[in-house]
């Protein structure tokens, strides 16, 4: 018996140097495993994380208003409506739509538009037509002298600058047609060298006769 025993306690001594051995090298008594340098997509093992997207500053179900697709339906201007700030005659027949008075025994004969003073070396004589654009046209006289022989008056403002002489200038106007409505009519401005309205007159002639205007250089 003594053998055997002197044999288990020889045994049992050696498996607890063979632990405290064991303990000594590894004191936090966790199991270690070595990593592996190698990796493959083709064939992951353990734990894989998802694929991550980049994330999009765009929302894929809310369409842009610059993207136009399918069918789009283009909204006409329509200047009738406004915008609320100003209110919109729809009912007012333009100039160009807007015929000549009938013509009457009161329409007939040359007509005088007044005397003018000033003392402006220089005058503007600005006419246009005055009722519907026709095609009036109109002959223009300075001191009996022809400066426009033949003028088609348009809905425009156009016209001569006269240098005046001393005392009277007698400017005249004369009717060469009566256009397609009514007679011929227009619509006279007279201007100083300062840009002042000092004269504004209408005529309204049958053809061959002369509206006439006379401005006084003081």
């Amino acid at each position: 018996m003594y053998p055997r025993m002197k044999l288990f306690l020889s045994s049992l001594c050696l498996l607890a140097g063979v632990l405290a051995t064991a303990q000594i090298e590894n004191p936090t008594g966790t199991v270690q495993f070595e990593a592996s340098e190698t990796t493959s997509n083709d064939d992951p093992s353990g734990f894989e994380l998802p694929a991550v997207k980049t994330p999009s500053l765009s929302n894929p179900d809310t369409p842009s208003k610059y993207d136009y697709l399918g069918d789009t339906k283009e909204e006409k201007l329509d200047i009738t409506k406004g915008d609320g700030l100003l209110e919109y005659k729809t009912d007012t027949a333009p100039k160009y739509f807007t015929k000549d008075k009938a013509v009457t025994k009161e329409i007939g004969g040359d007509q005088h538009l007044g005397d003018v003073r000033t003392k402006s070396g220089i005058v503007s004589i600005l006419y246009r037509d005055h009722e519907y654009v026709d095609g009036d046209n109109i002959r223009v006289f300075v001191n009996e002298d022809i400066v426009q022989s033949n003028v088609m008056m348009s809905g425009s403002f156009g016209g001569i600058h006269i240098t005046l002489e001393s005392g009277f200038n007698r400017i005249e106007f004369l009717a060469l047609n009566q256009g397609t409505s009514g007679p011929n009519t227009a619509e006279l401005h007279v201007y100083d060298e300062h840009g002042k309205l000092i004269s504004a007159k209408e005529w309204n002639l049958l053809t061959g006769d002369k509206a006439t205007i006379v401005i006084v250089k003081e």
